[in-house]
């Protein structure tokens, strides 16, 4: 019996990964307390228990005013064991849970692969051991939008959080994280993985996009070629594991300029300005540019924003000079206002009446060095004009939304006459339809009908006269 209890708790302990020696203090524990309950003690150190590792042996000690008498197991009786079974069964599940959290806490932010097991309440459950004994869970938030998986799917997810919540261990997953792919470039590309290649920033819309900005510590490799592989198969197998997302990989620079032109690519940008003081960059492209830096929905503007850290702002050269013409013809006539200092201004990356007025008056003070009193007259004269400026957009917009309003108006009208005609000539196609069937029915019933006297007579004469020559003949 003592061997087979030894047995059972190596096998325990290797299914539960535990310690042999936790289950046999659990096991002690669970004597002492059937003993305290045989004897309806209240004092924790009256009882103690002992067991051989080697050979399994149970003693269980009494300490009394006289000395420590062993206590016999058969004593304990049925309800003392049923109360030592309850105690180690819930300290196995205790010890449970604890080697489960130190064995994931360290995981916390790496890759793991799991199987699918169901969805419960929108998130999906994943078995991360293969006897099942370790669940996690990812929630919709962390999922990428439109992916689906069936109940015994491998899927590689992102340990994000391991919570221990008292009654269970809670390991929280994401595919939708950004370090996701990160982890994703370190398992596919070894430079990534050596840090010979940097990710220095990266940007993503889970299941649409992402952009990453690398660099090189060798300059032997070259990062970008790197991550795409021989013909794309390093990339090719990100994207694969991502349901098509798509991956764009730019070169990471230290010049903010050559950052944000690359992280607008695949749109050819002409002119970068930088305005430190508002974090904004304002991109020159041409126009048949502008849509491609925008990007569909302006995916790709707002991808580069977040990956560069600048707010950015894309016009096209026309644009760009229109506002620096109205700025010229807002500021040059106020008291003070030289063309150096104009020419300041645009350098410094403000382009329009609205960033003088956003960027207040310390700026123009310190940086720019104007006096106060002009600065004063600057920033009035900006808001005068902003204000007017304001409206006349407005108003061009209201225009702009009454034409357009026309123009549909128009279409309708046009749709709905060419409706009422298309009707009419159906309706005429069929009138002669029915006519042309009513005449073929009259001239079939003509031919249906009996002669009239009319016609018999010449019917007769026709008769008599062949008879006639018949006669001759």
């Amino acid at each position: 019996m003592n061997q087979e209890t030894i047995r059972l708790i190596d096998s325990i302990a290797k299914q539960r990964k535990i310690d042999k020696s936790v289950i046999i203090a659990d096991l002690e524990q669970a004597m002492v307390s059937a003993a305290r309950k045989h004897f309806n003690s209240l004092d924790t150190e009256e009882f103690s228990c002992n067991m051989d590792a080697l050979t399994g042996e149970i003693c269980i000690w009494r300490h009394l005013d006289e000395g420590a008498v062993e206590v016999p197991l058969e004593e304990l009786g049925r309800i003392p064991a049923q109360t030592a079974k309850q105690v180690m069964i819930q300290r196995f599940r205790e010890d449970e849970r604890s080697g489960i959290f130190d064995e994931y806490i360290d995981k916390a932010g790496e890759l793991v692969t799991g199987t699918c097991s169901r969805y419960e309440g929108g998130s999906l459950i994943v078995q991360l051991d293969k006897g099942g004994r370790v669940e996690g869970f990812m929630p919709r938030s962390e999922q990428i939008p439109g992916e689906q998986f069936r109940a015994g799917d491998r899927v590689r997810c992102y340990i994000i959080d391991v919570r221990d919540t008292g009654s269970q261990i809670k390991i929280v997953l994401s595919r939708s994280h950004h370090d996701f792919i990160r982890r994703l470039f370190e398992a596919e590309v070894p430079e990534v993985q050596e840090h010979v290649i940097e990710i220095h920033a990266m940007s993503r819309e889970p299941g649409f996009r992402t952009k990453i900005a690398v660099t090189s510590n060798d300059s032997k490799v070259d990062p970008v070629g790197a991550c795409v592989g021989v013909r794309g198969s390093r990339i090719r197998n990100i994207v694969e594991e991502l349901g098509g997302e798509k991956i764009d990989i730019v070169r990471w620079n230290e010049s903010s300029q050559v950052l944000i032109s690359n992280a607008l690519k695949p749109a050819e940008v002409d002119d970068v300005s930088l305005c430190f003081e508002l974090g904004r960059a304002t991109i020159i492209v041409r126009d048949d540019q502008l849509s491609l830096a925008i990007g569909r929905r302006g995916q790709n503007v707002r991808l580069a924003a977040r990956l560069t850290g600048w707010d950015i702002d894309i016009l096209t050269p026309e644009e760009y000079q229109k506002g620096l013409e109205i700025l010229w013809d807002a500021l040059k006539p106020v008291e003070g206002v030289e063309e150096e200092m104009l020419d300041r201004m645009a350098a410094m990356g403000i382009i329009s009446i609205f960033d003088v007025e956003e960027i207040g008056r310390n700026v123009l003070e310190e940086d720019l060095e104007i006096p106060k009193q002009v600065s004063d007259r600057i920033i009035n004269q900006a808001i005068e004009r902003s204000k007017e400026v304001t409206a006349q957009q407005e108003a061009a917009k209201l225009a702009e939304e009454a034409l357009r309003a026309e123009e549909e108006a128009a279409a309708d009208a046009v749709l709905a006459a060419t409706d009422e005609n298309s009707e009419a000539a159906a309706d005429s196609i069929l009138n002669f339809g029915d006519d042309a069937a009513e005449t073929s029915d009259d001239a079939t019933e003509a031919e249906e009908a009996p002669a009239t006297d009319e016609q018999t007579e010449v019917a007769v004469t026709d008769e008599q006269t062949e008879a006639a020559v018949t006669e001759q003949e």
